[in-house]
């Protein structure tokens, strides 16, 4: 099978990357509605408070997916990913209710970046730490766009993954990988401390952090400034044109995590074609 020539490999990894897209979907939906049961209960075991009874949110993946909104099960031909939304004009088939964009959009950004994942890394065992690190960040940005959360059950093993990789090592050495996961983390952690020592406000959450950190853990500290930069300057230019477009409130917080998430995978992509180039640009080499 090694032998397939790369665009066979590339379609292979394309139609894999919307298969696993439709279970992103699953995450990004379900993760923080199973999280927040949780501290809800833990919050009433601490205070030895009795609760009601209350059914647990689906799991992400023993229940069957099925319409939010009239709880009825999907059939098979309704979870073709991509396909099966535009199939269905974009509404459940059994309460006409809209389905939102963002399953296909999620699908078919999975299914692009699993592509140029393997355009890029080949049919090897890079590829493959590759696709595991697109599709964890595809899942972080999401939930982070929706709710605001990044969560530890992703974030955690990201940063795991990194260093555990880099004793191979596969993409840095591991003295770079702790230096990076350190730096990342200490580098947020103390710009949130200074502007909320000036301002008295929050201007980050504690999982932003923990994401820069595991992407120092991959690419090791030298990716670091870029992808803060990449990052705030992705940021500035979504966040204002919203603002113009009276798409976002000027007061209501905006999610970094999809900023940074993007900055991250860009530079894993192309990190150095962007480094030659700026150098280029502006003679330092």
């Amino acid at each position: 099978m090694l032998e397939l020539p790369l665009w066979a490999w590339i379609i292979a990894a394309g139609v894999l990357g919307l298969l696993v897209g439709s279970f992103l979907n699953v995450v990004i939906l379900r993760l923080p509605e199973r999280m927040k049961a949780e501290w809800r209960q833990d919050a009433l075991d601490t205070l030895e408070m009795e609760s009601e009874e209350q059914p647990m949110p689906p799991g992400i993946v023993r229940e069957p997916s099925h319409c939010p909104h009239c709880k009825h099960p999907l059939a098979v031909k309704d979870n073709i990913p991509l396909f099966g939304w535009v199939l269905l004009g974009g509404r459940c088939r059994y309460c006409k209710t809209p389905i939102s964009i963002q399953y296909p959009l999620v699908e078919l950004l999975s299914g692009v970046l699993s592509a140029v994942i393997v355009w890029k890394f080949g049919p090897t065992w890079a590829a493959v730490a590759g696709l595991v690190f697109t599709w964890m960040l595809i899942a972080l940005s999401g939930i982070d766009f929706r709710t605001q959360y990044l969560p530890d059950q992703l974030n955690y093993p990201l940063l795991w993954m990194g260093l555990l990789l880099s004793l191979l090592p596969m993409f840095v050495l591991p003295p770079a990988a702790i230096i990076g996961a350190a730096i990342g983390y200490l580098s947020l952690w103390s710009v949130y401390w200074l502007f909320k020592l000036l301002t008295g406000k929050e201007g980050m959450g504690y999982g932003d952090f923990k994401l820069l950190a595991a992407l120092g853990a991959w690419m090791g500290p030298g990716a670091l400034l870029p992808v803060v930069l990449l990052s705030s300057l992705i940021g500035a230019l979504v966040g204002g044109s919203l603002i113009l477009l009276r798409k976002h409130e000027r007061d209501i917080p905006m999610p970094f995590g999809p900023f940074i998430a993007a900055a991250g995978w860009t530079w894993f992509i192309a990190g150095d074609w962007l480094w030659q180039h700026y150098a280029q640009l502006t003679g330092l080499r």
